[in-house]
């Protein structure tokens, strides 16, 4: 079996953990079932007592005379977030968190570190990714064979047969198309080694790109004319203009994570089973660069300004921490459990780390690199329980 798929069976551990973690009564979280904030979603493949990240309800006042109550807290703690320019870290963005364990997707308000809705829905959705107009959210249903386009006003959801088990989706830069690693179940035969290409304005697939086996994360080039594709035989590049691979980076022979820098000019890969991130030449599409990471490094993010990149290596429990050429360790975070998504806020200010067993996103401000918030489902005696496998932002419109 492809050891890429290891994402299932982390999504399958977080659902029974996340069952035994949410222990607060009942009161206090949102049952399974129907968001009552849904639209016409089309939800599907949702399994009955999954545990759901609940956006945060304030109680209701307490009657006159009525004894004093043990006060709730809202869901995010009172540590200060950190401020940029003036305002709150964040402001002005959305994040989408795809929760696998729970079937569902969680949308933050980045400033307030507030969940907002959980109503959108797919089966082990274990990757997300919006539209750069915030108006279309598309979901790796990777318990399926789809990926779910859903309108992020009507919630209206399309889906889109794409193949056995994606695990990631990616949109293009100007948001005209949207990739999606179609892993498949095996790396023999059977098994699948293609990118489901989708048009935006229709929703259906235009094309299958065979990348190799396994296909596991997606990034775009920041103009949008390569996306890199990590696969169980390392990792490839596609001419999105040609909607073929153009090439694979040689000296990377199996790869998980992903991530490109602002400019362009770097390409970061993740190896768990060596420990190792990779440090890529995109111009030359050359390994310039083995660090030794943290235990079973699995994703990569990088911030928008190009000078730190971070990794969420899923055995230490920390996000590891170096410059953009990978010659400098700058620090070791530690988060919550099996740290497997990390992103960065686009203002830079911010990284968050999915943990996938704990059930929460750490927050790290990037000036201090240390956690100084966590963003958790309810109130704080209760833990998101689902494997946040997957962070998208978007500029709110």
């Amino acid at each position: 079996m492809v050891r890429g798929l290891r994402g299932l069976g982390l999504a399958a551990a977080c659902a029974a953990a996340g069952t035994a973690l949410i222990a607060a009564p009942a009161a206090s979280t949102a049952a399974p079932g129907p968001d009552p904030g849904a639209g016409p979603s089309g939800e599907q493949g949702v399994q009955p007592g999954a545990p759901s990240w609940a956006a945060f309800v304030p109680p209701a006042p307490r009657p006159p005379g009525a004894p004093p109550s043990r006060p709730v807290r809202p869901s995010v703690p009172h540590a200060p977030s950190p401020w940029v320019r003036g305002r709150p870290a964040g402001a002005g963005y959305t994040a989408y968190i795809a929760l696998a364990g729970a079937g569902r997707v969680a949308r933050v308000d980045v400033a307030a570190h507030t969940v907002t809705s959980t109503a959108i829905r797919a089966d082990t959705a274990e990757g997300v990714a919006v539209t750069p107009d915030a108006r279309k959210v598309y979901v790796a249903a990777t318990g399926r064979y789809q990926v779910i386009a859903v309108d992020a006003a009507t919630l209206r959801a399309t889906p889109i047969v794409v193949g056995a088990h994606p695990q990631d989706v990616a949109v293009s830069p100007d948001g005209s198309q949207a990739y999606a690693a179609v892993t498949g179940g095996d790396t023999g035969p059977g098994g699948s080694s293609t990118v489901a290409a989708i048009d935006t304005r229709t929703d259906t697939v235009t094309r299958w790109i065979d990348v190799g086996a396994a296909p596991r994360r997606i990034a775009f080039a920041p103009d949008g004319k390569d996306a890199y594709v990590t696969t169980a035989r390392g990792l490839a590049v596609i001419d999105t203009a040609k909607g073929e691979v153009a090439g694979k980076v040689p000296g990377v022979p199996d790869a998980q994570g992903v991530a490109v820098s602002a400019d362009g000019s770097r390409v970061y890969a993740t190896r768990p089973d060596a420990d190792l991130l990779y440090v890529v030449d995109a111009a030359r599409r050359a390994v310039t660069r083995r660090v030794e990471a943290g235990a079973e490094p699995w994703a990569v993010a990088v911030t928008p300004d190009g000078r730190k990149v971070y990794v969420a290596d899923m055995n230490s429990d920390s996000a590891g921490v170096y410059d953009a050429t990978g010659r400098r360790h700058l620090a070791d975070v530690p988060v919550g459990r099996r740290p497997a998504s990390v992103a960065a806020t686009p203002d830079g200010s911010e990284v968050w780390v999915g943990n996938g067993m704990t059930g929460t996103v750490s927050v790290i401000d990037t000036s201090a690199d240390e956690v100084v918030t966590t963003v958790r489902g309810g109130p704080p005696s209760t833990t998101l329980g689902a494997g946040p496998l997957d962070i998208a932002f978007v500029r709110n419109p």
